[in-house]
């Protein structure tokens, strides 16, 4: 299968092998915007933005981390995996740019918050997920009264977290990844030696963490609870992506990685946090199981946009003009994984979803009949995100137009004819 992007930025190069079975990535200079007309007359009607939650604080206690370094890591002041004062800040930003850009194209602008009524939102229970749909919210339909819907408190959402994300088979999930890793689970660290030489640079300086990343064991085990990784690469994703946080958070001097780090050691070790996830969350036979429901509601969602009227498992109602999902890195990463999307953004390493990037879904009336689709993923570079920068339409967030195999063709924008879409999303679905 091959997977195609147009990005709005700059490229580089994927770090893990499995990427030789896809297509690479294509560049382009064309100017920011999330869902350009793909023809002159075809008009707008409904958007699913997938979203990944803000910047957050890390997950990992300050004494858990404080193991793999050889100095303190910084508190950040909110308890552990929450939504930051920053990342509220970079959300509603990236709100009133979709509010700029959807008004433009004639989905939103309607006065009198009337836009509030036609749009619906959905969040993960975290507080994080939660706190950045309200941000979103506050920057897209500003003073107005939006409803953020969730699960109920201690029953977990089958949209974010699959019941059974084995599908019953722990070892064939397991077999899947392994294959993809081939042989020596050990080939993983010298796979990417530089990333993690640099990774330990960050973390030591001149001294020396208690423990050290690459000494741990490799294993891959799998039980009801789905396929789990343990040793050097897992350790690292984790840790380069709280290098990450620290960077989008605007951290300055020696709570930046104790002034150790920029912006180019910081795109070197997140390759540590992409190949993790090219293995644990994008394989297509874990991607399926974990965001069968997601796709699943999405897709009913653009269906019941599409035919005017109610449709079962569909989120909203009909002649809303907007949905709005707001999870994980996770979500993004099995949906992408299981419809075999790609994409390569500016500031970024290939495949990755940093906080607020989403996944944006939309679907367009063509002048004689009959509807497609366009799917784009969207974020914030890494200083636009650092320093809060104003976004427009003239100076919009990197995007990138992805390809979907199987229903897009090659004209702008990689648009999907309707019945092809829900055939491919029906066949990448695991029932």
């Amino acid at each position: 299968m091959f997977r195609r992007a147009v990005s709005r930025k700059m490229g580089g190069s994927r770090p893990l092998k499995p990427w030789i079975l896809f297509a690479a990535v294509a560049l382009s200079s064309v100017a920011p915007g999330v869902c350009q007309y793909p023809t002159p007359a075809a008009r707008l009607r409904y958007v699913v933005i997938l979203t990944r939650h803000g910047v957050r604080s890390p997950t990992w206690t300050v004494e858990r981390l404080n193991r793999y370094s050889s100095l303190p890591w910084p508190e950040w002041g909110v308890p552990a995996g929450n939504l930051t004062a920053h990342g509220r800040s970079a959300m509603n930003i990236m709100g009133s740019y979709y509010r700029a850009l959807f008004s433009s194209q004639g989905l939103l602008g309607q006065p009198a918050c009337k836009d509030a009524t036609r749009t619906f939102w959905w969040a993960d229970q975290d507080q994080r997920t939660v706190e950045s749909a309200k941000a979103l919210a506050e920057g897209m339909l500003p003073a107005c009264a939006v409803e953020i819907h969730a699960a109920p408190r201690g029953e977990k959402d089958p949209m974010f977290s699959a019941p059974d994300p084995t599908g019953g088979d722990p070892q064939l999930a397991l077999a899947a990844v392994k294959e993809r890793i081939g042989p020596d689970m050990n080939a993983l660290v010298e796979r990417h030696r530089a990333a993690f030489e640099q990774l330990a640079a960050l973390l030591n300086g001149n001294g020396k963490a208690p423990a050290s990343i690459v000494d741990q064991p490799v294993s891959l085990g799998a039980g009801k609870g789905g396929v789990s990784m343990d040793g050097p690469l897992a350790l690292a994703s984790t840790l380069a992506e709280d290098f990450l946080l620290e960077y989008t958070n605007g951290m300055q001097g020696d709570q930046l990685a104790w002034g150790r780090l920029n912006a180019s050691n910081l795109q070197q070790i997140m390759e540590l946090h992409t190949a993790y996830a090219e293995l644990m969350r994008r394989t297509p036979a874990l991607a399926r199981r974990r965001a069968s429901n997601l796709l699943t509601r999405i897709v009913k969602s653009l269906q019941q946009a599409a035919d005017g009227k109610p449709t079962e498992g569909a989120m909203g109602l009909p002649g809303d003009a907007m949905l709005v999902i707001s999870g994980h890195d996770t979500n993004i990463s099995n949906l992408s994984g299981m419809l075999g999307l790609s994409w390569h953004v500016t500031s970024y390493q290939p495949d990755d979803s940093p906080p607020g990037g989403a996944l944006v879904f939309s679907l367009w009336q063509l002048p004689a009949s009959g509807y497609s689709v366009r799917v784009q993923f969207v974020t914030q570079t890494l200083d636009q995100m650092r320093y809060l920068s104003p976004l427009s339409l003239k100076n919009g967030p990197a995007v990138a137009d992805l390809f979907v195999e199987g229903c897009s063709t090659s004209a702008e924008g990689y648009p999907c004819d309707w019945a092809k879409f829900l055939r491919v999303a029906s066949d990448a679905v695991t029932p």
